[in-house]
């Protein structure tokens, strides 16, 4: 499914840019995150897009069966072979906050819980860069159900 939000409910974004690794909140160095294979971010998004109307479904990572939010993030970056967390909660710790008007595509898209402010509630990916008008693409277990 893609989303277009115009209100501010996107706290933190984090990049995997696909030249240089992400930068870590801690000073350690990131080990998952292959940015030597030069991948084009709109063949991310064209390969997500392959996926449109696949099923929900919790802790699902494989198309046949569903996915869940983060295990659809997990998969399509998994096929350009960038290993990112299987769980949308080690997002926490993962990339660099960037404001609305520097979201590009194939960024990676986290929002903070409704009830917990300090918890990651969902992921998605970026597939159209305009502000807080951005689209994402993402697996919703909500009204809509599914990619």
């Amino acid at each position: 499914m893609l989303k277009k939000y115009s209100f501010l409910i996107l706290t933190v974004l984090i990049t995997c840019s696909f030249h240089s690794p992400c930068h870590m909140r801690h000073e350690e160095p990131v080990k998952t995150v292959n940015s030597e294979i030069g991948i084009n971010r709109e063949d991310v998004i064209a390969f997500a897009k392959k996926y449109l109307g696949t099923n929900y479904r919790p802790a699902g990572i494989d198309p046949a069966n569903g996915f869940d939010c983060s295990g659809f993030v997990y998969f399509v970056f998994k096929n350009f072979r960038i290993d990112l967390p299987r769980s949308s909660a080690e997002y926490k710790t993962l990339g660099t906050a960037l404001k609305p008007e520097e979201f590009s595509v194939g960024d990676v898209l986290v929002f903070y819980g409704y009830a917990d402010s300090s918890r990651i509630g969902h992921v998605g990916i970026i597939c159209e860069a305009n502000g807080m008008k951005s689209r994402f693409i993402h697996s919703s277990s909500g009204k809509s159900y599914g990619i």
